[in-house]
């Protein structure tokens, strides 16, 4: 039976790197089974938090593609990736 991966993705600074995290999602599409993506609510209705989250579910037999992601998205200096598999 194959393991279930979770991906999670801090990004340091959201405005600057979302969208170059959006584009290597994209690339990578087709292994993500779910996502979800979150920011903390600041104190203020008006700001937007400078920290996002985003949590990915692989398809399963995917490690490869799924190690070739993690490597592409630990070159942008404010993400940081975790994996869990259960």
């Amino acid at each position: 039976m194959s393991k279930t991966v979770i991906m999670g993705i801090k990004i340091g600074h959201r405005e600057e790197d979302a969208l170059k995290v959006q584009k290597l999602l994209t690339e990578h599409g087709c292994i993500i089974k779910t996502r979800l993506g979150l920011h903390a609510a600041p104190e203020a209705a008006n700001a937007c938090s400078s920290i996002g989250l985003v949590l990915l579910e692989f398809f399963a037999d995917k490690a490869d593609e799924i190690k070739k992601l993690e490597d592409e998205l630990s070159t942008i200096e404010s993400v940081s990736v975790s994996k869990m598999s259960l």
